[in-house]
């Protein structure tokens, strides 16, 4: 493995250069397929750097250099998406990068599936600690297979399902069928939010890094470690190493430790989540920072949807404890995991007793945002007018158990007791 990465210093253009060069010389590349996995607009990276640099180092060796955009269930994206996404427009592209194509991930369409492995009822026991038990085919899109090289290009930040994204998540969820993206979300929300966040070693990256072995492809990672957008790390290698590297100097640059739990969180997420599906974060990161009987306002005036791709279902479902689903479990036993996932990160941890309905959070958690007060009551979260809010009121307000969080999503807010 080859990298660089410090808490204080920012990689210029020409380090980065000089690393991917030090990682990509002495790989077989020449006259190979290559596939670059890569996050989607969710994520701040610097994708257009990576994709030019990644052209320049290895784009005259290989006979393709294509892009696959690790979506797992989040939405197609338009061209115009695309090319804000890797920094080139699709005519640019055509004229520029001749030999490069970008392609979206499709989760729920079987014919862009392949399955490359299973992991069986006895190793996912053991994997999970007993969490789960049962067969689980791992299906990826049928482009891995494709490609002679894969190469997974992405940040590493503190994940609510996870512990820390990046790596073999790429592969698992990123790129993956059904299966085991509703798996891997249940086992997360079975550990909980606040047990899984910001921890490296998790069940859930056992799982996936088990499926991860079930590519026969060589795998290069390129693992980056950001505070805002400035990159402080990157590294090269395997999935496994580039990415644990990425992840220790994260939890330096990602997490803010603060003396002690707030009683109102105003989180203001970053407008790159354009869903409550991925604006979730703004409550998964500041929860661990919340008193028992606190609140967290998700205040985003520009959301205006739950999930452009899950909606109907969580409209059903609704927002909940982690016990409304486990205390009733047959109830809910073909809603995808994915779906109870969500509700519980979103509602964070509390107790329900399925003799008299009572279901109690732990924190509550408000949205004031587009979404209309009707939908935010019928899915079992509070509402306020965002327009009611006026957030300068509630900066500097600390000492009285009031914080304020801009750009929620990426950075982990924790207790240093809990820390």
């Amino acid at each position: 493995m080859t990298g660089k990465g410090s808490t204080t210093t920012i990689l210029t253009e020409d380090d980065v250069r000089q690393l991917i060069a030090q990682g990509f010389d002495a790989l077989p590349l020449d006259g190979k397929r290559v596939l670059v996995i890569i996050p989607d607009s969710t994520r701040t990276a610097p994708i257009p750097l990576m994709f030019r640099l990644l052209y320049e180092q290895i784009g005259k060796r290989v006979t393709r250099l294509d892009y696959l955009i690790a979506l797992g269930t989040h939405p197609p994206m338009t061209d115009d998406a695309i090319a804000k996404l890797v920094g080139v427009s699709a005519i640019e592209r055509a004229a520029k990068y001749p030999m490069v194509r970008v392609f979206n991930h499709h989760w729920d369409q079987p014919d862009a599936l392949q399955t490359i492995g299973a992991i069986t009822r006895d190793e996912l026991d053991a994997l999970t600690g007993g969490l789960l038990a049962q067969d689980t085919p791992v299906r990826l899109n049928k482009l891995v297979n494709a490609y002679d090289h894969i190469v997974i290009c992405g940040p590493v930040f503190p994940h609510e399902v996870v512990g820390f994204s990046g790596g073999a998540k790429y592969l698992c969820p990123g790129v993956a069928g059904a299966e085991i993206i509703n798996l891997t979300h249940w086992l997360g929300a079975l550990v909980t939010n606040r047990k899984t966040i910001g921890v490296k070693e998790t069940a859930v990256r056992r799982v996936i890094q088990r499926a991860a072995e079930f590519v026969q492809k060589p795998i290069t990672c390129i693992s980056m470690a950001l505070q805002g957008r400035s990159l402080h790390g990157l590294y090269v290698g395997s999935h496994v190493e580039a990415w644990r590297a990425a992840a220790d100097l994260s939890a330096q640059l990602n997490i803010v430790y603060v003396p002690r739990a707030f009683q109102r969180v105003l989180s203001m997420p970053a407008e790159m989540y354009d869903d409550l599906w991925t604006a979730g974060k703004a409550m998964y990161k500041t929860e661990p920072a919340i008193a028992d009987g606190g609140e967290v306002i998700i205040y985003a005036p520009q959301l205006k949807e739950i999930s452009f791709t899950h909606g109907r279902l969580i409209d059903q479902v609704g927002y909940h404890v982690l016990e409304y689903f486990t205390k009733q479990s047959e109830r809910f036993e073909d809603v995808p995991g994915t779906i109870k996932a969500h509700s519980t990160h979103v509602k964070g941890t509390g107790t329900y007793d399925p003799k008299t309905g009572a279901e109690i959070p732990r924190i509550k958690v408000t949205l004031a945002t587009n979404i209309p007060e009707e939908r935010c009551r019928r899915v079992n979260l509070g509402y306020v007018d965002y327009r009611e809010i006026k957030p300068r009121e509630w900066e500097g307000r600390e000492a009285e158990g009031v914080l304020v969080v801009h750009h929620a999503g990426e950075m982990l807010y924790r207790t240093k007791a809990e820390g």
